[in-house]
């Protein structure tokens, strides 16, 4: 069976063929691939065919595809079980070794997914203040829950659509919006009266392209919640352990009085969690007034992977520094590449992550991200697609590097860049 044809087939059960939407290649055109399996930092298509992977599930295979370490300790966890809605031991033993690496971080809760764990930390955030209203940033994505469905970037700004369909207007009338690296705009909003429980943020925004928040911008909006008694949370489901074994921590040195993490410490599969000050979480239900609950939530087989993630991060400790060498080579070579053809480009990296938007100038929010030329990357994601190398199929995502890289793969994927230019260039 061809991709085409499999995608035809899956799109007669699945919406749109797919079970996330930016999956679809909506942006980029074409077909999407799908993918028979992985190993290292290729994955291989039920064509057979071959693909250096710098999407990596999105971000959570920090040490790539079918890591022994990892599936050693899922296989042996399977064999005691695959759940059991009752506590375990390694659901502590994973909750130890986030909040050791975060001084603000005093206890933690896992969830199942990004969504999940984003909008758990906004209820207890509002039942600790006891106030509605909410905050979060143009092109910052939270999630899928109704209230932050705005201007969300990710793949809501891949098709078009500002918010989604099937979001009642009552349940957004308490989230304001502020626009990325703009205190004014955040000021704005806390001096209009509105009674302000909680900011969201990615300090690394992840879903618009990589586009960090400024150091002098989060510190002036730690500030501002201090002042107006509001609980700053940091979306940390993409940066953290991400961008360094401390997230986004190094780069701006803001701590949060909550942290959303995800990805990364499920090792690969589907965990998530919430964390913050003792006097926030202690809110939860069953010691507090917000409920919060899931059947696996913490369930053994994705804590084992946790802990084999983590384990691994904490015994490497030159993990951060070779993977961002790779990810500054990758991105000066497509700089250098396009440059050559006169195609303008600008490029980031925060660690492991990396992002680039075909435009002339700085992108430092949404509206800049939107500014940048989506007809380009198409052009380019299909390019390298036919090289053999495996792209983001959204402008408005982020890249990943994977610890079995090395220089050999990102001198592969710049030589594909110089050609795939060239192609674009002269066709």
């Amino acid at each position: 069976m061809t991709n085409k044809e499999a995608f035809k087939q899956a799109k007669e059960f699945i919406p749109g063929g797919v079970n996330s939407p930016v999956r679809a290649f909506g942006s980029v055109g074409g077909e999407p691939l799908i993918i028979d399996h992985g190993e290292g930092a290729y994955i291989y298509d039920i064509e057979g065919r071959k693909y250096l992977d710098f999407i990596q599930s999105w971000g959570p295979l920090i040490f790539g595809h079918c890591d022994k370490d990892i599936e050693d300790a899922v296989i042996n966890s399977v064999k005691n079980g695959l759940s059991f809605g009752a506590p375990t031991l390694n659901e502590t033993v994973l909750a130890k070794m986030v909040c050791d690496k975060f001084e603000n971080i005093e206890k933690i809760r896992f969830v199942s997914s990004g969504t999940e764990a984003t909008m758990s930390a906004i209820r207890v955030a509002r039942g600790y203040t006891n106030k509605d209203g909410l905050i979060k940033f143009e092109g910052c994505y939270h999630g899928h829950s109704d209230a932050l469905l705005i201007k969300a970037g990710s793949g809501a700004t891949t098709y078009g659509n500002a918010s989604s369909g099937g979001v009642p207007q009552d349940t957004v009338k308490n989230t304001h919006l502020a626009i990325y690296n703009d205190i004014s705009s955040v000021e704005k909003i806390f001096n209009s009266g509105a009674q302000i429980g909680a900011v969201i943020i990615e300090p690394i925004a992840g879903n618009m392209g990589l586009v960090p928040a400024q150091k002098e911008f989060l510190a002036a909006l730690r500030e501002l919640c201090d002042k107006f008694g509001a609980v700053l949370i940091l979306d940390e489901v993409m940066s953290g352990f991400r961008a360094s074994e401390f997230g986004s921590l190094p780069f701006h040195g803001v701590k949060a009085d909550l942290v959303t993490f995800g990805k990364v410490i499920g090792g690969g599969l589907n965990v998530a969690a919430f964390g913050g000050k003792a006097q926030i979480m202690n809110c939860l239900s069953p010691d507090g007034a917000v409920y919060q609950a899931g059947t696996l939530s913490g369930n053994p087989v994705a804590m084992s992977a946790g802990i084999a993630a983590l384990s691994k991060i904490n015994s490497n400790k030159n993990l951060y520094a070779k993977l961002e060498n790779l990810a500054r080579k990758l991105t000066d070579g497509f700089k250098d590449a396009a440059k050559s053809v006169g195609i303008d480009i600008q490029t980031d990296v925060r660690g492991s992550m990396f992002g680039y938007f075909f435009t002339s100038k700085p992108v430092r929010n949404y509206e800049d991200a939107l500014k940048s030329d989506t007809k380009m990357f198409a052009k380019f994601h299909a390019a390298m697609l036919k090289r053999g190398v495996y792209l983001a199929p959204s402008q408005f995502e982020t890249g990943f590097i994977c610890e079995p890289m090395n220089e050999s793969d990102i001198e592969f994927a710049v030589n594909a860049a110089k050609e795939a230019f060239n192609e674009i260039k002269n066709g």
